[in-house]
């Protein structure tokens, strides 16, 4: 397709008129139309265009000067767009749809509810719930803004040149301001700025307005208290809504933090957690009175570079799969599928070139359950991108390998656990995935742990029936192989055959596994257990065992954090164990003693819902990220609680 013409136009508008200046909706979608072949000369002449289709083109922008003002639906779906900012010029827009345009994010969904405030749909969706959030982060970071330049201002001399520092403080400002999920970054960095702009332009006004002493309207508001956030916690449990998840807030009464245990070492410092938010974003149909939904996995995203560490965690439970920010507590993106029910999450990143050439880093998130299906979510861009057909039965957990950024692991009750490759997405952003190796199992495989040492070339699998090992590597000739060594953590008949509903490492070496009934977690050596293996029951070489619940209920998921060597699980009543095994980790004892107490259990804090408090609910699954700043806790009653350190 080449330049738009003034014939094409009024073929493809409506009313149909011999006159651009009468048409008043016009088509322009499927025709192969680039960003230069908008021209603004020509648009400008339609002043009276109210609707525009742009959909299915290969638009990677918008022109900044199109004159379409009184412009109050636009489409532009499957495109290329890589920025919002040129929306500004369409002030009375009320519909907008940007779908299938992979590179744009949550950023730009912010931004577009702050550049058009007469919008009311996006993507078809009502778009208020966006300006609660919009509403939110803008007032956070006015309040940081003003107090960043308060700081500065204190800290000029009266020699410095005043433009010079005030362009300084912008520059400053965009730097050192930080508030909300890495996702947000682009579009907090752009706030700031504005802000920070508003705010230096504000100051000149003061000073230059000799005649008016007072402060400007912008400055006087700043130095008001500022509106408690929704995204806080609220006393005397007033229901919190914030489109589409629902919150609980904490009861006063409740014990926010445990104390160290009985018989647990004195030396080792309470780790310092305190509860932030506590939602019902699973719920079905979005009833506040869903306290019933079992939610199952969460997995922090990974650090989008090394030394920053990720606030963005998703969740699953019942039909949906949640990405939430730690900090605030907002949701950043919810997919739902009717008649399904998610078991299990996992993250990979993978670094995607653009149709122009252009490098981005795509953040996957797949996620499976009950429908034996593995959906790959783009969750930035907020859409499915691929479906895998794993299994016939139900998936029960899923892993990328660490060692392939698109090796995918999924396990199922058909006793398979299956390793794909998902490959990269193509031009029109779908996965082809194909299957790599088949791993038989004698029973459910409940968790899959890549061994840390070696993650191309085994794969551990705590099952119904017991722990496992297979040989994964990919240079083998068999495709379909069965387990390797089971290991078992005791002499004796009946140590073979028990259940292993946790499993992680927390280091290279140390693994954490742990069954029900037992009421101990136990740390033991890989390399000294697969260096002295024999037959294909392996007794497995014991470091240390650690206290935890007796409770006879399974399927309670440990985690690890292994830079700074914590285990973690949740119990039957709601509460964290938190274990500091980072003297275990330096130095093994010679024999496995009585079974260590946790360092801290984090009591449930007991939040209210439906007016009255929750008072007793099942953590199933508990993870912290890599720095453990945040901690997230899935329960069997609908409330994810997010615990995180002052």
């Amino acid at each position: 397709m080449g330049p738009l013409s003034a014939r094409l136009l009024m073929q493809r508008g409506r009313p149909k008129s011999d006159r651009l200046g009468k048409i008043r909706s016009l088509d322009l979608s499927g025709l192969e139309l680039l960003s230069e072949h908008l021209d603004p000369k020509l648009l400008c002449r339609l002043t009276q265009l109210q609707e525009l289709d742009l959909s299915n083109n290969q638009l990677e922008a918008l022109p900044d000067n199109l004159g379409l003002s009184h412009l109050r639906v636009l489409r532009c779906a499957n495109n290329q767009l890589g920025d919002v900012t040129a929306l500004c010029q369409f002030p009375k827009l009320e519909e907008l749809s940007l779908e299938g345009n992979p590179f744009l994010t949550v950023s730009d969904n912010l931004k577009v509810s702050f550049l058009l405030p007469k919008l009311r749909k996006v993507n078809g969706k009502d778009a208020s719930s966006t300006y609660s959030q919009v509403e939110n982060l803008n007032r956070e970071l006015t309040s940081r803004v003003t107090a960043h330049w308060e700081k500065f201002m204190a800290t000029l001399g009266p020699e410095e040149e005043a433009e010079k520092a005030q362009a300084d403080f912008v520059k400053s400002a965009v730097r050192d301001v930080r508030y909300g999920p890495e996702s947000l970054s682009e579009f907090t960095q752009w706030r700031v700025r504005v802000i920070s702009e508003e705010l230096v332009a504000s100051s000149r006004t003061q000073v230059h307005e000799a005649d008016s002493p007072e402060k400007p309207p912008e400055a006087e508001a700043a130095h008001k208290p500022r509106a408690r956030l929704a995204a806080l916690k609220r006393p005397d449990g007033v229901p919190l809504s914030l489109s589409p998840s629902k919150r609980v807030c904490a009861s006063p009464s409740a014990q926010v933090e445990g104390g160290p245990v009985a018989g647990s070492d004195d030396g080792q410092p309470l780790l310092k957690l305190e509860p932030l938010h506590f939602l019902q974003c699973h719920s079905k149909n979005n009833s506040p009175r869903d306290l019933e939904t079992q939610l199952w996995a969460c997995a922090f995203e990974p650090a989008c570079e090394e030394g920053v560490t990720s606030q963005t965690v998703a969740t699953c439970g019942g039909e949906a799969v949640c990405v939430i920010d730690c900090q605030t507590g907002i949701v950043l993106h919810k997919y739902r599928s009717p008649g399904e029910e998610f078991f299990s999450v996992a993250w990979t990143a993978l670094m995607v070139v653009t149709q122009a050439g252009h490098k981005k880093r795509w953040s996957v998130l797949a996620a499976a359950g009950l429908r034996g299906l593995v959906r790959l979510l783009h969750v930035r861009a907020g859409f499915c991108c691929g479906v895998i057909r794993a299994h016939k039965k139900a998936i029960a957990t899923l892993c990328f390998s660490p060692a392939h950024e698109t090796h995918l692991f999924t396990a199922s009750y058909d006793k398979r656990i299956i390793l794909w490759d998902i490959g990269m997405p193509n031009q029109d952003y779908e996965f082809q995935a194909s299957q790599l190796l088949t791993l038989d199992t004698t029973s459910i495989p409940l968790r899959l742990c890549p061994v840390a040492s070696c993650p191309d070339a085994r794969l551990l699998a705590g099952c119904e029936g017991g722990c496992c090992c297979w040989d994964v590597r990919l240079d083998q000739p068999q495709k379909r192989r069965v387990c390797e060594v089971e290991f078992v953590f005791s002499e004796g008949s009946e140590a073979s055959g028990r259940r292993v509903d946790g499993l992680a490492f927390v280091n290279e070496d140390v693994v954490a596994s742990k069954g029900s009934g037992q009421g101990t977690i136990c740390l033991w050596s890989w390399r000294q257990t697969w260096g002295g293996r024999g037959s294909q029951s392996t007794v497995a070489v014991v470091l240390a065992w650690l206290q935890w619940s007796p409770t006879e209920l399974a399927y309670f998921s440990l985690s690890t954090c292994p830079d700074k060597g914590i285990v973690l699980c949740g119990d039957e009543e709601g509460n964290v164990w938190l274990y500091d095994v980072s003297n275990i980790l330096k130095q093994p004892p010679a024999l496995p003693a009585a079974p260590q107490a946790p360092t801290q259990i984090l009591k449930w804090p007991q939040p209210w819902a439906l007016g009255q408090a929750v008072t007793k609910t099942m953590v199933n699954t508990v993870v912290a990220n890599a720095s453990f700043t945040y901690l997230t806790a899935l329960t069997d009653s609908n409330i994810v609680a997010i615990w995180g350190r002052p």
